[in-house]
């Protein structure tokens, strides 16, 4: 069985750190600076990047899935993102395009509403569970190790920290 390594409060703060991290290296750049080249930090899948704004689109569209698997597993459900078929290196690489594609079709300002908007409702997810709650395995819809142990999981890129996507990305 798998074990969450964090508390919901430490996931939370955490998250916020990432969040904030991200936040910081964008503050005051206007849509024509977010959309400037911008060589990333990438590791193995960064290469489809090439602004911060991609950067941010790449993001959000994770807490997205993070945020759904999250909802899914609240009612009961396992998300889709979690079948094998989804497990894949090949798999993982075209929802990559297709996030940072995605999020080019949309004006910077409003990608940073959504981002903001699906943040705070990513942190409210975690934050309404109680330690016991975030380490009952009856919690994760299914997979193994409760809610908080799926939080982790869904929310960490492989072999980086937990909660730290935007950190994995953004130059040391």
């Amino acid at each position: 069985m798998r074990i969450a390594k964090t508390s919901p409060a430490e996931a939370a703060q955490l998250l916020r750190d990432d969040q904030a991290l991200l936040l910081t290296a964008i503050d005051g750049l206007s849509a024509e600076e977010l959309q400037a080249p911008y060589r990333l930090s990438a590791g193995p899948l960064g290469h489809f990047c090439e602004s911060l704004h991609d950067l941010v689109g790449h993001v959000l569209m994770w807490d997205e899935i993070t945020l759904a698997v999250l909802r899914d597993a609240r009612n009961g459900r396992m998300h889709w993102s979690l079948d094998p078929r989804w497990e894949t290196p090949e798999a993982g690489s075209a929802l990559n395009v297709g996030g940072v594609e995605a999020g080019r079709h949309i004006p910077s300002d409003l990608l940073l509403h959504r981002f903001h908007s699906v943040g705070e409702a990513l942190l409210a997810e975690i934050e309404q569970y109680d330690e016991i709650a975030w380490a009952d395995p009856m919690t994760g819809g299914g997979y193994d190790g409760g809610i908080g142990a799926l939080a982790e999981y869904v929310s960490t890129p492989p072999g980086y920290e937990v909660f730290g996507h935007a950190a994995r990305h953004l130059k040391p």
